[in-house]
């Protein structure tokens, strides 16, 4: 998607991304599954949306497809470096979702080295103090703070 003067970033997002399905497989491929067999099993969508879906993110460069085996062709689906730059708003959705929707306690993300359980708070890198929604605000990318 390329943008042009009357089409903001969010909205840019919104339309590789923000179709349901879309983001549901993209944070399947995040938790290693790659393969279309795994990802139709895991999401229990119907093959030609999920092929759909898959070819979508390709096009868009979020994701690739990497093959596994020569005879007969079969690829499975890994994350470029544009998709892995999903994690933090993935995150971001899944902790709106777990504070306002769960039912159940939600799930906990930890650091695989550590066990460290990991949070999403804005920090702001030249203070180092945690930064809230009402204490952000827009500028443009050529102004000075």
């Amino acid at each position: 998607m390329v943008l042009d003067k009357e089409t903001s970033s969010i909205e840019a997002t919104i339309a590789v991304v923000g179709e349901r399905w879309t983001i549901l497989i993209v944070r399947d491929i995040f938790r290693g599954i790659h393969r279309f067999s795994q990802l139709q099993e895991d999401l229990g969508i119907a093959k030609n949306l999920l092929s759909e879906r898959l070819a979508h993110l390709v096009e868009e460069g979020v994701v690739e497809r990497v093959p596994y085996q020569d005879r007969p062709l079969r690829c499975e689906y890994r994350l470029t470096p544009k998709g892995a730059d999903l994690s933090a708003s993935l995150i971001a959705l899944m902790k709106w979702g777990d504070r306002w929707y769960a039912d159940d306690p939600p799930t906990v993300l930890v650091h695989r080295t550590c066990g460290t359980p990991l949070d999403l708070d804005p920090t702001c890198p030249r203070c180092s103090v945690a930064v809230t929604p009402g204490q952000i605000r827009s500028q443009n990318a050529t102004e000075e703070s």
